[in-house]
């Protein structure tokens, strides 16, 4: 017997989601007026859009607005719009059913498929209408149809049951007066309604007029100029935008007084279609915290701060604005459904900032080298996340070099070819490595700064990507300093001399010529172990582990152009005078590349005092 079944569509009746409405449309109550707003602004679109088409003639959209209106006294908010109006067909159509969009219907209809996005049309979703009830207890639609049908009025209360009246109205638009409930009491206060109208409605394509208490009064007042503006920067091409515009809109939007360091203008059109402007944010000091904010519009329509799934990970400390007409986004517009579309705009994001740091380069390099070390800690950061990123912009990554100057890996080595091929030399701290460094500069050697723990990570990246070049510190290898005069290892009573005073059997003390005559002896680190001693030092910091004690492979180099070293070369027994002026040398090698520890400090003073009182 073959199986049978029944099919059946599932029934909901207004009186049992009216309540879940009511409760839980939004997470936060104040949605309420973006979405009717929304609804304002969506009619004034349509109907410039039919005119547009030539399908209505003898309309003129200059005067296209949409109002608030607040009565403390009555307890309404009232949304008004002079857009394309309702016939009674499309009253019953689209208030008498939840969830079926106009919106969607107009698109259809008028802009075809594949144009979702570009028409500046903002509800989707049919709901938002719905979300009036979450703080009013009655809710009165007046409205007249551009077709020229009777003017109409609905009325429907909290239980979902509604009735239509003819009206009086005469213009055409739309007027939704929300009668404001206990739960709503909050909002009928002019500077709340105000503060959501900013915060939503700032950049609407519309004018937005807002009726507060001076409605009421004569003469000019605020309510006789839009709350909104009607084209964004970020709606303009780049090339119409000044620096001093760009600043004024960071200050407007995020409060902050200081300039940014530099500015992403982003048109994208087919197939991402998306618009905005990024800036990079000044820090007032290194602890600052770096977490940046992106708003997200739609079609001009604030959605919710830093919805993080659109800007790489790297780049979160950006600020900007984002307008994605075309973004996936659920009833409440506030979270991103993953897809492969949001993907794309983090790497076009990518993409759009890594060329602006090419173009800077290349075309401002004063001005880039001047934010270069407020923008270093980012773009390092970025080119060891993304390698797409370091592909773009890898050569527009500087290095600061001691004394101020700033050259791209590529003219670093392109100076340093004849003397030291493929090795870039560095200092991590100019101030302890200061002898090494005056020696590198002496034979016409730069020296790279590079200060933070970021920096390791980086130049270990750079030493993957680009095969064959290498980045010692200036402690680590010497052999640019040297002479012709061939390194050697020490004799062994004087290796062993070294290794007692020094109190590490593990030293290596070798022999070898400087061209600097003054300097006794050197102490070298192998770049690999420091390196790694540093990786677990941090990793220990962070992890609240025991620091451990210091593993790095030292060379002492005695210089035999120096004549104390040469004489205590010369020698194969010592006495205690010369081990004392041997624990000097080596602690005056220590004290050219580190600050030395406590008890270390303590025996060097101590042995100084012995010297000086040797002095006769």
């Amino acid at each position: 017997m073959a199986e049978q079944s029944k099919r059946g569509g599932i029934s909901v009746e207004a009186e049992h989601i009216f309540p879940i409405i009511k409760k839980w449309l939004y997470s936060d109550k104040e949605i309420f007026l973006r979405e009717i707003v929304s609804n304002a602004v969506d009619a004034a679109t349509k109907i410039k859009r039919l005119v547009s088409l030539g399908e209505i003639k003898d309309i003129n959209t200059d005067d296209l607005r949409v109002s608030v209106a607040l009565d403390t006294e009555l307890g309404t908010i009232t949304v008004s719009d002079n857009g394309i109006g309702m016939t009674e067909e499309e009253l019953v159509k689209y208030l008498g059913n939840i969830a079926l969009s106009g919106a969607l219907d107009f698109i259809k209809e008028y802009e075809g498929e594949g144009e979702n996005g570009k028409n500046g049309i903002i509800g989707h979703f049919g709901l938002g209408f719905y979300s009036a009830f979450m703080v009013a207890d009655k809710v009165e639609v007046e409205t007249r149809s551009y077709k020229g049908d009777a003017a109409l009025r609905w009325v429907c209360d909290a239980s979902g049951s509604y009735e239509i009246f003819e009206s009086d109205r005469e213009e055409r638009g739309t007027s939704i007066t929300m009668y404001i409930g206990e739960e709503g009491k909050e909002y009928l206060n002019e500077n709340t309604l105000r503060a959501i109208l900013i915060k939503y409605c700032s950049f609407v394509p519309v004018p937005l007029y807002f009726e507060g208490a001076c409605a009421h009064k004569e003469g000019e007042c605020e309510c006789d100029k839009p709350i909104n503006d009607v084209s964004p920067l970020w709606q303009r091409s780049a090339f119409e935008c000044t620096d001093e515009e760009y600043a004024e809109f960071y200050r407007k939007v995020f409060s902050d007084y200081r300039e940014p360091l530099l500015t992403i203008h982003i048109n994208a059109d087919y197939p991402l279609n998306f618009k905005g402007i990024l800036y990079f944010p000044r820090r007032q000091n290194e602890f600052e915290s770096p977490e940046g904010q992106i708003k997200l519009y739609y079609n001009q329509m604030f959605v919710a701060d830093n919805i993080r799934e659109v800007i790489p990970e790297h780049l979160l400390m950006l600020r900007g604005v984002l307008d994605c007409p075309e973004l996936p986004l659920n009833v409440s517009r506030s979270y991103l459904q993953n897809n492969t579309y949001v993907k794309k705009i983090a790497a076009h994001i990518t993409k759009k900032v890594a060329d602006r740091l090419v173009y800077m380069k290349e075309n401002e390099r004063e001005r880039y080298e001047s934010i270069w070390a407020d923008i270093k800690p980012f773009a390092e950061y970025s080119a060891i996340c993304d390698v797409k990123f370091y592909d773009r912009a890898g050569e527009a990554m500087l290095l600061r070099c001691v004394g101020g100057t700033y050259k791209t890996l590529e003219e670093y080595l392109e100076c340093a070819k004849e003397k030291h091929e493929n090795v870039v030399y560095y200092t991590t701290d100019e101030q302890s490595q200061a002898q090494f460094i005056s020696l590198y500069r002496k034979k016409g050697i730069e020296v790279a700064v590079l200060e933070s723990f970021i920096d390791t990570q980086y130049i270990q990246m750079l030493e993957t990507k680009r095969d064959g070049v290498k980045f010692f510190r200036v402690d680590a290898n010497t052999d640019a300093l040297k002479s012709d005069g061939e390194e050697g290892d020490a004799p062994e009573a004087l290796a062993s001399l070294f290794k007692r005073v020094s109190g590490k059997e593990t030293l290596s003390v070798k022999t070898s010529t400087l061209t600097d005559t003054e300097i006794p002896a050197i102490l070298n680190v192998s770049e690999d172990s420091r390196r790694m001693e540093d990786m677990m030092r941090v990793y220990a910091a962070v992890n609240g582990g025991e620091e451990r004690p210091s593993f790095a492979e030292e060379t002492l180099s005695l210089n035999m152009a120096n004549p104390l070293a040469r004489a205590l070369a010369d020698k194969t027994e010592f006495d205690s005078g010369d081990e004392l002026v041997a624990r000097q040398i080596y602690m005056l090698s220590v004290l050219s590349q580190r600050k030395l520890s406590a008890s270390e400090l303590e025996a060097f003073l101590a042995d100084s005092y012995k010297l000086l009182g040797m002095i006769k």
